[in-house]
């Protein structure tokens, strides 16, 4: 893929969508199945977006990627799983690029983006939950605490996606106690964790309804080197909001795939399935709930593609990133709802596929953040209420 600057052409994108199209066609519903039944990592499916350069799509061409914008990359994400496959299992490293390529200094791109790119190095694991805290991100009570030319971290973090199949995570930690840190959200900082060289790092897999390879982590004593600092000591929070709207925007694009493929997968079952001597999609009662499915998706994409726009353009978006992701949640989950009720009891068979979409697109009404979350958001930061938490 070529450089395409801060204005990709439709005709780029659209090339891109058919790339993504052919590459998950390699990728059928029974390659997923498999995987979900032994809840094991789609390592194929990975290095071929790998290989493809998708996976670095956000990252410049100087440091070997594939220096796409974000609306580009919402595309990627949308089209793998429209297509069926499922991007969770990689889409961490797109959005962790935001706070490394925005805040990282020029000898921390050099040393990291080239690997990262080819796929020498896998960067997917995103340590900032607490089983304490949860999205009380400023509660957080992982410590780095200076010693000399390192940081020593002691702590716990949970739902660190991929860690098992990550050599480096990009880690939020506190090194300043709260009580005296400068401001509410002053005192935490994040560092670039090298996990295949830490010592005092325990990663235990959490199995869940979904095959999402989550799993918490421990950290005991484990020295990280003051050099993977990224950007200033204390700062950390305000890093990683970048972060944050990136994957509020590109899981946004996530859950649009999705709706699609219900959409999609609705509609031709609606045609061809023949009850009473006639197609079940004759019926407005199996009529309405697909074209009304489709109705919430297309609003729900049109946020997206604008938090996106915002996004390319260092604007500021967060407003419009946790609506994208919030609005196209809710219109993933209500089409696949619609999906399983089109299908009656086929929807809950395995060879369908449906039941897994629909298991896998349930997780972002929760993560990565809730949408009870996001509303409160909305009320404080855009409407002015008074603050409910």
């Amino acid at each position: 893929m070529n450089d395409a600057g801060s204005h990709v052409a439709s005709d780029d994108i659209a090339a891109i969508r058919e790339a993504v199209r052919a590459l998950c066609a390699g990728f059928p519903g029974e390659y997923w199945r498999e995987l979900d039944r032994a809840r094991a990592y789609p390592t194929r499916f990975v290095q071929a977006l790998t290989e493809a350069g998708f996976l670095a799509a956000l990252i410049p061409e100087e440091f070997g990627g594939s220096g796409l914008t974000m609306r580009a990359a919402t595309a990627i994400m949308e089209e793998i799983q429209a297509s069926g496959c499922n991007g969770a299992a990689c889409h961490a490293q797109m959005y962790i690029m935001g706070t490394v390529l925005r805040h990282g200094s020029a000898a921390q791109k050099a040393r990291w983006l080239p690997g990262i790119a080819s796929g020498e190095l896998r960067l997917q694991a995103f340590g900032v939950t607490e089983p304490t805290s949860g999205t009380d991100t400023l509660s957080l009570r992982t410590t780095a605490v200076r010693d000399g030319d390192a940081y020593v971290v002691n702590g716990q973090k949970i739902w660190t996606s991929r860690a098992e199949h990550s050599d480096l995570m990009l880690l939020l930690a506190r090194t300043t106690p709260r009580e005296q840190a400068a401001s509410r959200t002053a005192g935490l900082s994040v560092f670039l964790v090298d996990m295949r060289a830490a010592k005092g790092l325990t990663i235990r897999p959490i199995r869940t309804l979904m095959n999402h390879a989550t799993t918490e982590v421990f950290f005991d004593d484990m020295v990280v080197p003051a050099e993977n600092l990224i950007g200033e000591e204390g700062k950390g929070f305000r890093y990683i909001l970048a972060g944050m709207n990136a994957e509020r925007i590109l899981i946004g694009a996530e859950c649009i795939g999705d709706a699609k493929w219900f959409i999609a997968k609705a509609g031709a079952y609606a045609k061809e399935r023949v009850v009473f001597g006639r197609p079940i999609g004759q019926n407005q009662g199996v009529q309405f709930p697909i074209a009304r499915a489709y109705a919430q998706m297309r609003a729900a994409e049109l946020m997206v593609h604008e938090a996106a726009v915002l996004y390319e353009a260092g604007r500021e978006c967060g407003a419009e990133a946790n609506m994208a992701k919030l609005l196209a949640a809710d219109a993933s989950w209500a089409a696949a709802d619609m999906c399983v009720q089109t299908f009656g009891g086929f929807g809950f068979a395995e060879d369908f596929d449906i039941e897994r979409k629909m298991r896998e697109t349930r997780l972002y009404q929760v993560a990565p953040i809730s949408t009870n979350l996001i509303l409160s958001y909305l009320a404080e930061h855009t409407l002015g209420l008074p603050r409910s938490y």
